[in-house]
């Protein structure tokens, strides 16, 4: 089984009561619902307002893939929990950074940079393509599929070049976006997937419900394990200087 933990801030549910119609349970209920029907995957979920985040040693201790969605709280969230995560991610835990969480603690020290980018939210169609077809990531899906309204996402996206590019997603308003960025940090593989806006009912979708599954699978580690020990060294044979 795969342990996957969804972290969630859960607050535009409870504030809006547009996002609370689409979301009724929280994003993070919607996509525990999805995931809990792969026979291979166990689910659990945390939210901001929960002691330490929902994130406390323990969780992370049995998450092998952590999900986070986060928007309106980033600098709420606690540098001591954001320091436990990146280390367990270092350590060979997987990480699914959604949407707006390209601006979360999180994966801003996971990439070193600003992650900032251009963003309109006018709810247009997306055209997601597929630019890596034979990644893990990309299995079950054709050429491209489309999104009916979303929040857009342009370039430049302020992120490190990604180890792989899976997918590339233009919007109507003409703008391009790299929107399926693979990483790798320490041991740990990393997932960006850009659609997601709260006001769009986008995780009810087939086809991104299949992208979350699918890199659910290819994040998870083959073991989560401390950092090696990374100190002065003596030589395994002798040394004639």
């Amino acid at each position: 089984m795969v342990r996957v933990t969804i972290w969630n801030e859960y607050l535009h549910e409870l504030e809006n009561e547009a996002v609370a119609k689409i979301y009724p349970e929280g994003i993070h209920a919607v996509i525990a619902d999805f995931l809990k029907k792969e026979g291979d995957i166990s689910v659990r979920t945390a939210t901001l307002n929960e002691p330490e985040h929902g994130l406390t040693e323990e969780v992370l201790a049995e998450t092998d893939v952590l999900i986070w969605w986060g928007h309106k709280a980033h600098w709420q969230v606690s540098d001591s929990v954001v320091e436990r995560v990146y280390q367990r991610v270092l350590a060979g835990m997987g990480l699914i950074v959604l949407h707006s969480g390209h601006h979360a603690k999180i994966f801003r020290k996971l990439m070193g940079t600003s992650c900032d980018l251009r963003w309109r939210d006018v709810g247009e169609k997306a055209r997601v393509w597929v630019v890596e077809q034979g990644h893990p990531i990309a299995q079950g899906l054709g050429d491209y599929f489309e999104i009916p309204r979303e929040e857009m996402y342009g370039e430049r996206f302020d992120v490190p070049a990604p180890d792989c590019l899976v997918f590339l997603s233009w919007f109507k308003g003409g703008e391009v976006f790299r929107s399926g960025c693979c990483y790798q940090r320490g041991r740990g593989r990393i997932f960006y997937f850009q659609p997601g806006h709260e006001t769009f009912p986008v995780y009810y979708q087939p086809e991104v419900q299949r992208v979350i599954v699918n890199a659910v699978r290819w994040a998870k580690p083959s073991f989560v394990d401390n950092r090696p020990v990374l100190m002065h060294s003596e030589p395994l044979e002798e040394l004639n200087n």
